[in-house]
């Protein structure tokens, strides 16, 4: 009982840490486990409703759509990448609206946003995708 107690706790923790809802569902199934421990039932039990109660969990989760509403899109967000918002020069365009560019003393690709027109001059970072800068013209 105690051990299953006590896997919760370090779920808990790490929920706290990381700001999922994967992780509290995780540590309900281990309380749940706990509970079911103490009232006698074996461990093929205790590991069932382990699965079971944090499997219904994720399936509530994702049929209300409350984890999809606090996703967010991490490679345009400015608090997950810095680089967002910053001003870069790009001389000229090669095919498929493609560049290298200099940025933070290294050479990085870069790639024209959808729907951008491929200019020189100054452009935006407004995402990354892997290693490529997405970039759009300043205004």
């Amino acid at each position: 009982m105690w051990f299953w107690f006590g896997i919760a706790a370090l779920a808990l923790i790490g929920e706290v840490l990381s700001g999922t809802f994967y992780l509290l569902l995780i540590a309900v199934g281990f309380a749940a486990a706990g509970i079911a421990a103490a009232m006698g039932t074996g461990l093929a039990v205790q590991i069932a409703v382990v699965a079971v109660i944090t499997g219904l969990g994720l399936i509530v989760l994702r049929k209300t759509r409350f984890l999809k509403k606090r996703e967010i899109n991490a490679a345009r967000n400015r608090d997950v990448v810095l680089d967002i918002g910053q001003t870069i020069m790009v001389t000229t365009w090669s095919e498929g609206n493609r560049a290298k560019i200099r940025y933070r003393g290294a050479t990085w690709d870069a790639r024209l946003a959808k729907g951008a027109t491929p200019k020189p001059g100054p452009h935006k970072i407004v995402e990354m995708d892997g290693t490529v800068l997405i970039l759009e013209p300043e205004e």
